[in-house]
């Protein structure tokens, strides 16, 4: 009885996790077959665009990432910047009223980066925006950011997301943060884009046609309001496009405990975000909306470290009990290793990375635990905590 239990255990989560490892692989190899976005390189129409900074508490950041975002070489009568302050010290906003942007003051009960959003819709729901720009507070980006954009809404896109790249990897949790990030671009973005899916919001370094956010941002309620866009989107048919070529620097986290409670958030805003999005399935399924019904099964893959940590960690126990039959969970976990060695950059894989790999166990013990810690979680601001 108890071997045909394990048996049993044996096959249903291999079929599970061999699922889950040929999804990643199917789009990893994808995304070497992608080809760069070829836009008109001069146009002459202007879209208008609205950048917003939603802020949480980014003294340290906020200012410089303005600075820096104006210096666009796009006519300066065709984009505003609004910072979102929440939390931030008087000095810091006395800065920004200084700077040619327009500061508004959070002063909602509960911090969210939806309320935030929502707020500067409303300030600006009277003033004329093609496309709405969401940026984080750390970010940074090239003077040709907008003129990039623009391009790509005048061929009639109406969402898109951009290339977010590490701006620092001066840890190994900053560089394991900065490898994570640039699987999640091959897979579910430049792979996905390839085979004429839509790309995966970030959460930054996105723009959304200004008519459609208007209409649509009082949906978002937790701190996945990207996931919560797509799934809006995605429903409605809404292609989301990747600009590959278009970089955002974004700043990595940098300490093992502050990814822990930050990948504990997005967690939570995956799950939520699935659960939100089951009730639409079957209808999705009977129109043969295929990018909902990619979105939903994506949702349902386990984050890839514990999946990682999983493969190894079954395979070495069924080993100790039947070589033969670990056979095939060997295999499996040599191809999630092919996979996320095709998805990472060659100039991301050196000697640095693997140093950094011998975190991903301890990384993979905190993420498993917080599978259990998820209740309510997603309802607050997801905030990076900044190295000095």
């Amino acid at each position: 009885m108890l071997s045909t239990l394990l048996t049993f255990a044996d096959i249903v989560l291999y079929v599970l996790f061999a699922l889950s490892i040929g999804y990643l692989l199917l789009f990893a190899l994808a995304s070497k077959l992608a080809r760069p976005c070829r836009y008109p390189q001069k146009t002459a129409t202007y879209k208008r665009f609205c950048v917003l900074f939603p802020a949480y508490k980014e003294d340290r950041v906020i200012v410089q990432a303005v600075h820096s975002f104006l210096q666009q070489n796009y006519p300066k009568e065709y984009y505003d910047v609004i910072v979102i302050s929440d939390q931030m010290q008087a000095s810091t906003n006395d800065t920004l009223r200084e700077l040619p942007i327009q500061l508004l003051l959070a002063t909602y009960d509960q911090s969210s980066k939806a309320k935030a959003l929502t707020l500067a819709v409303d300030v600006t729901i009277n003033t004329h925006y093609d496309a709405y720009v969401i940026m984080d507070a750390d970010n940074t980006t090239a003077p040709d950011f907008l003129d990039e954009l623009n391009k790509a809404f005048n061929t009639g896109l109406r969402a898109v997301q951009a290339h977010r790249v590490a701006k620092n990897k001066n840890t190994d949790v900053a560089l394991l943060d900065a490898a994570s990030e640039e699987i999640n671009n091959a897979i579910f973005r430049s792979g996905h884009v390839a085979l004429g899916l839509s790309s995966a919001l970030i959460g930054s370094g996105m723009a959304i046609e200004a008519d459609w956010f208007r209409s649509h941002v009082r949906y978002l309620q937790t701190a996945g309001e990207d996931k919560e866009l797509e799934a809006l989107l995605l429903r409605e048919r809404i292609h989301i496009g990747y600009l590959e070529h278009v970089l955002v620097e974004d700043e990595k986290t940098q300490k093992k405990e502050v990814i822990g409670h930050q990948r504990k958030r997005w967690l939570a805003a995956q799950f939520g975000s699935l659960n939100a999005s089951l009730p639409y399935l079957p209808m999705a399924l009977l129109k043969g909306n295929i990018d909902y019904v990619d979105k939903v099964i994506q949702w349902t893959l386990l984050p890839r470290i514990i999946l990682l940590a999983g493969t190894f960690f079954i395979s070495a126990i069924i080993t100790l009990i039947s070589p033969v039959a670990s056979l095939k969970w060997w295999i499996l976990s040599a191809l999630l290793v092919t996979t996320l060695i095709i998805a990472i950059p060659g100039k991301l894989m050196d000697r640095k990375l693997l140093k950094a790999v011998l975190q991903v166990p301890s990384l993979a013990l905190m993420m498993a635990g917080n599978l259990f810690k998820l209740k309510g979680v997603n309802k607050k601001f997801i905030h990076t905590e900044h190295g000095e």
